[in-house]
């Protein structure tokens, strides 16, 4: 059975920065691309950040500059730091996986981890 398990969450005041980790275990063969997305309430689930196997990232323009995601293949790990916080980043955030087992590929999600900005 694969898990991807997120820490990291909190409360922090605007213009601050907290980094989140999200690691995957169990019976894996890789780890392909992998990501971070929010959802607030009342809105969609939406992408804030992907990185590929081989490292290349991708952000949005509301997190470009401020966000950063970066993985570390050996422990199977993906982490976002978050830079110059604004309250309208304030939401649930989980990290999803692309990953090979025995079996098949499929896509994983954590948990959800909350993150709230406010002074």
């Amino acid at each position: 059975q694969v898990q991807l398990v997120e820490s990291g969450g909190g409360l922090v005041q605007p213009g601050g920065s907290l980094r989140l980790s999200c690691a995957a275990s169990g019976f894996i063969f890789s780890v392909n691309d992998m990501a971070w997305y929010r959802q607030a309430p009342g809105n969609e689930r939406e992408p804030v950040a992907s990185i590929t196997s081989g490292g290349s990232t991708n952000y949005p323009d509301s997190v470009k500059g401020r966000f950063a995601i970066y993985r570390d293949n050996a422990k199977n790990a993906v982490y976002l730091q978050m830079n110059s916080l604004k309250p309208e980043d304030t939401a649930v955030y989980y990290c999803n996986a692309i990953i090979k087992t025995l079996a098949k590929t499929s896509h994983y999600w954590g948990q959800g981890t909350q993150v709230t900005v406010s002074s």
